[in-house]
């Protein structure tokens, strides 16, 4: 989803799901500057591992369809690639609530049972989640404790990381989700591998460079 386009999603939340069935791999060197992008400024990244980023948000109807794909192609990956993900932030409403809800999850330890019922409550059930009353009493519901998420929802801790994440996405120029960045030098998206699939492809394909350099 670009970010010119996500007023239009959240207007139909929960309405317009995205297939993403586009066609398959072709088997040719992925090309820079068509298939993936390379940062004119590389940025730091952490020592010991490859570093893979998913930027994505909740509310976007593509990231919803790329979640199935991508926790498979997690599983999957070797001992020496470092995966995470980073909710992207491109004005304070409703993205920042989203972000926060992200990163209290991740404080308590609950984004693998949490993650994917909140991409389901917003794209299934067509919650909005973008006040904290409402993601409070979502998380609740499914059996989080209320005092505290709110007290990690709250937090200096996620308000810091949100920060961050704002700025990582500037640094990778993030302008559309789901996008993947690889260690601090390249980013790639379905709308620039062509699909999807074939954007992990890719993905794949430099982290093979990175390992090799």
């Amino acid at each position: 989803m670009n970010r010119r386009d996500f007023s239009a999603s959240i207007a139909g939340l929960g309405l317009a799901g995205s297939t993403l069935s586009l066609p398959a791999f072709a088997q040719a060197k992925p090309v820079e500057g068509k298939d993936y992008v390379r940062l004119a400024q590389p940025q730091p990244v952490p020592p010991g591992k490859i570093e893979v980023i998913e930027f994505f948000w909740y509310g976007c109807p593509h990231c919803n369809a790329f979640e199935p794909l991508i926790e498979a192609w997690v599983k999957k990956l070797p001992a020496d690639v470092d995966f995470r993900r980073i909710p992207v932030a491109w004005r304070e409403e409703p993205f920042v609530a989203h972000q926060k809800l992200y990163y209290a999850l991740e404080g308590l330890g609950l984004l693998d049972s949490m993650h994917r019922k909140v991409f389901y409550a917003m794209h299934n059930d067509r919650m909005r989640l973008d006040k904290a009353a409402d993601i409070i009493a979502f998380v609740a519901k499914h059996g989080v404790d209320q005092a505290k998420f709110t007290e990690m929802y709250n937090s200096f801790s996620v308000q810091t990381k949100a920060t961050q994440a704002r700025k990582l996405a500037e640094a990778y120029r993030i302008d559309g989700v789901p996008a993947m960045g690889i260690h601090g030098r390249y980013f790639t998206s379905g709308t620039l591998a062509g699909s999807a699939e074939r954007a992990l492809l890719v993905t794949d394909y430099l982290i093979q460079t990175i390992r090799k350099s």
